[in-house]
């Protein structure tokens, strides 16, 4: 052996990824005399965020990923990246490296990670085929990507193999680049090892809803080249074929143990170096932390326990005493548009388990509590489509709730959620550990008046940002505690409020999500404020939803322009405003519902909605629509949905006023216009009010003495009725008064907030918006005014202008290597001379329709 070099250090650390750096940090961060470090990692890079690894398909960089350099800058530490730990000698101390360097150590810690699996399955190895670990792999499959489709002419057909958080967001990712994307997962349903199956088929509709197809208990056998020797086809074991251009593999990951076998380290048949509560191995003087250990017969690929195993270890050689506790294996996906949590003891294991279940297949939503038998003690949970508890609820794991389970899965409105403080230990941060105690400590301590500062300041938040929510809410309390003021920001990455940022965006005039946040934000953006964002630039911007960056801002369904429903099919909803259609319409309607097979229904709206629209089958329809007259009545959106009228004048004998004619008129007014939350009107020609017009976002009752104008009602969970703003109006008084409550309510309310919350915060109450709205208290009539007429003027059926456009109109594609086949997961039965989604027991005893093939009817 030839030696070109000896060095020694305290400490010798062999990995240097997201763990040994957080080992690293932590022995500097320490008051005690910090020892001298070696970290010496295969990559070149410094040591960078893989959690945060698919933000860089849609624009981050390298440099935006890297951690906090400073730590390897530190005069106490000595980084060597571009080299590999070929052996260990625990007799001498020392490790050797592939480029013949030995470095000796009074402590070696093995934080080498693990390594992404591959199939054992012919052809895996073939070109086109990658798996999903580093930035190398990242640029690797964004460089394979342009060629090919540069070659082959066309966008490429991407597959995932395997249907686990990492593989839904290389899914994610794939659809960025312009692929796509097909998961392909051999279990019944995806992130198995999280979702319980009402969860998996829940979390399967939202990601065909983003547009990415999904094969369940589909095992590949063999992958066939092209003639160019690339990937071309993969074959399942049923021995179907599956067309593709590229594979992605996410199939696991194995503890990158092999150093450790060498030096004959005690090591778990699975894999994984054995360790005790202290992240000792075998060998007193090695320590193991992160993917490579193996604590009790598990070895776990989660950042979080990687965290506090690094923490426990630097604790340890510090003199402190720490233990690890175990494996935290809370989770949330990263993907925009799809809410996916699970924490706890999800699978409910424990004894005696009690399920809380709230389920919203119509809105695509599943969440479900486990409680100890008593039902006081939370046990774990899952929640999919709407994870916004999450931040709440994990840090309460093994502890009481303190008030009624509902309160935590139900819609907002629905049940009064406990205001409780949590307790000082709840661990709100579980990648770094941070308990609720520590927060308050920052805040009051360390001087921390913001989540931002507390982030700094205790790490809580800097990984996966989930529990960002909860330490904003503390950091608020504790505020208030101490008489300052606390931060209305829409989020982290941006310090505005939703009210200040759609001023900043309007007067910049900025067009895009990426231009916004350089100029106003920071970082890459999540899943509160890129809606929101989105909501915003189309009111200002106007683009089409799909067009551009901005397409990944929007929420689930408007990536479709439709509605999934509990099948995984969708709704189409035409426009009809103030329910009026045509016969030649309704003629129109039958035809196409009974085209496609579809059900209709009559909804409250008063439109025809049908249902059970296969995903590719959403633009024949739409074409067919289109050309008949209608357009969209955006059920999807966050905007206008419908204006409901009784018949007024026109025909009944206690009419007043055309409520149809002017339902009409506003319908057609304020079609497309995106807002904080959707919105509805009511017209009612009398005071018999048959249009329910004071359940509305904004109610119009005609009179004797003209239109009187109620605002701020709703139904859902908590109905209010609106309040009325004015009375005695003429139709074109009406329609500005109108005008400018939508306009001023866009502008100024927080992120999904109804009007009838906005109106109860508003500074004077009503009579505070009158003299906004009727004298124009603040000046802004005249801007109010323009905007609407602005939105008016450029307003476009999103539908049609989809239809013309063969880009937009690929998202619509059900399998990308037969368009015209249906989804063989879909069955009906008949009922009252239609169809409907069968229920498990009807597909078990065989008497339904498969989609595609003709309605057998039980007699």
């Amino acid at each position: 052996m030839v030696v070109r070099e000896s060095t020694s250090s305290d400490v010798v650390v062999v990995g240097a990824g997201m763990v040994a750096h957080r080992f690293v940090e932590s022995l500097l961060r320490s008051d005690a005399a910090s020892p001298t470090v070696t970290v010496i990692g295969e990559e070149a890079r410094a040591p960078y965020d893989r959690v945060a690894l698919t933000s860089s398909f849609s624009g981050a960089t390298d440099e935006d990923l890297a951690l906090d350099t400073g730590i390897l800058a530190d005069e106490r530490v000595r980084f060597l990246g571009d080299d590999r730990v070929v052996g260990i000698d625990r007799s001498r101390r020392t490790v050797r490296t592939a480029s013949g360097v030995v470095h000796s150590y009074g402590t070696l810690v093995l934080a080498t990670g693990s390594y992404a699996m591959r199939p054992a399955v012919d052809g895996a190895e073939l070109p086109g085929c990658f798996v999903y670990r580093t930035l190398d792999d990242v640029a690797a499959i964004r460089d394979f990507v342009a060629r090919r489709a540069e070659r082959l002419g066309r966008p490429l057909r991407g597959t995932v193999i395997g249907g686990g958080l990492l593989g839904l967001e290389a899914a994610g990712a794939l659809q960025g680049l312009d692929v796509a994307c097909t998961v392909v997962q051999s279990s019944d349903r995806l992130m198995s090892a999280q979702l319980d199956l009402a969860g998996g088929t829940i979390l399967r509709r939202l990601i065909e809803m983003k547009g990415i197809d999904v094969r369940t208990n589909a095992r590949t056998t063999r992958l066939d080249p092209d003639a160019s020797g690339a990937v071309a086809a993969l074959q399942f074991q049923d021995g179907s074929m599956h067309a593709t251009d590229i594979v992605v593999f996410t199939v696991g990951v194995r503890p990158q143990d092999t150093l450790a076998r060498h030096a004959q380290l005690a090591v778990h048949p699975s894999g994984g170096v054995l360790i005790d509560s202290r992240c000792r191995t075998a060998d007193e003087h090695i320590l193991a932390i992160g993917e490579v250990a193996n604590f009790e017969g598990r070895a776990v690929g989660l950042v979080a326990p990687g965290y506090a195993m690094a923490e426990v270890a630097a604790t340890r050689l510090l003199g402190g005493d720490a233990t690890f506790p175990g494996f935290d294996d809370s989770t949330k996906l990263k993907l925009s548009g799809v809410d996916v949590a699970s924490f706890g003891d999800a699978m409910a294991v424990t004894p005696n388990a009690l399920d809380v279940v709230y389920t919203d297949p119509v809105n695509g939503v599943y969440k479900k509590l486990v409680l100890s038998d008593d039902a006081k003690t939370l046990l774990g949970g899952i929640l999919v489509g709407d994870a916004s508890a999450y931040g709440s609820l994990r840090p309460l794991v093994g502890a009481p709730l303190g008030g009624d389970p509902a309160a935590y899965l139900m819609p907002e409105g629905g049940v009064a959620l406990p205001d409780d403080e949590l307790p000082a230990d709840a661990v709100v941060c579980s990648c770094s550990n941070v308990t609720a105690g520590r927060i308050r400590d920052a805040v009051h301590s360390d001087g921390c008046a913001d989540a931002a500062s507390v982030k700094a300041c205790t790490k809580a938040g800097a990984t996966c940002g989930s529990c960002l929510f909860t330490v904003k809410k503390i950091v608020g309390q504790e505020l208030t505690k101490l008489g300052q003021a606390t931060s209305d920001a829409l989020c982290e990455h941006f310090a505005m409020s939703r009210r200040q940022l759609f001023d900043a965006v309007r007067v910049s005039e900025l067009s895009t999500f990426s231009a916004i946040i350089a100029r106003f934000g920071t970082g890459r953006g999540c899943d509160v404020c890129k809606p929101a964002l989105a909501s915003i630039l189309a009111v200002l911007v106007g683009d089409h939803v799909l067009d551009g960056e901005n397409a990944a801002l929007q929420d689930t369904n408007d990536h479709v322009m439709a509605n999934m429903q509990k099948d995984g099919t969708y709704s189409v909803v035409p426009r009809m405003p103030g329910g009026e259609v045509t016969p030649a319409g309704l003629i129109a309607i039958g035809s196409i519902a009974e085209s496609y097979g579809l059900y209709t229904k009559i909804t409250g709206g008063q439109r025809i909605d049908m249902f059970g629209a296969r995903l590719e089958q959403l633009p024949q329809i739409w074409r067919e629509l289109v050309d008949a007259g209608f357009e969209s009545g955006q059920a999807y959106g966050k905007a206008l949905r419908t204006v409901k009228s009784c018949v007024g004048s026109t025909w009944c004998r206690y009419g007043v006023l055309d409520a149809v004619g002017m339902a009409v008129r506003l319908e057609l007014r304020y079609r497309g216009l995106r807002s904080p939350h959707k919105l509805k009107v009511g017209v009612s020609g009398c005071a018999r009010e048959c249009a329910e017009a004071r359940s509305k976002d904004v109610g119009v009752i005609a009179t004797e003495t003209g239109w009187n104008m109620y605002v701020g009602g709703n139904g859902g969970f908590s109905p209010r009725h609106a309040e009325l703003l004015a009375s005695g109006l003429d139709d074109d008084g009406l329609i500005r008064a109108i005008d400018r409550f939508f306009m001023y309510y866009i502008r100024t309310a927080d992120r999904l907030q109804r009007t009838a919350g906005w109106c109860a915060e508003l500074d004077g109450g009503l009579d505070g918006l009158r003299a906004v709205i009727f004298e124009d208290s603040l000046g802004v009539c005249d801007d109010l005014d323009a905007a609407m007429s602005r939105h008016v003027d450029r307003y476009e059926d999103e539908w049609a202008a989809t239809l013309r456009d063969p880009a937009k109109l690929r998202r619509f594609e059900s399998f990308v290597n037969a368009t015209d086949t249906p989804d063989p997961s879909l069955a009906y039965v008949a009922e009252r001379g239609q169809v409907r989604p069968a229920t498990a027991e009807e597909r078990a005893d065989g008497a339904v329709r498969i989609a595609g093939t003709t309605l057998e009817v039980r007699r």
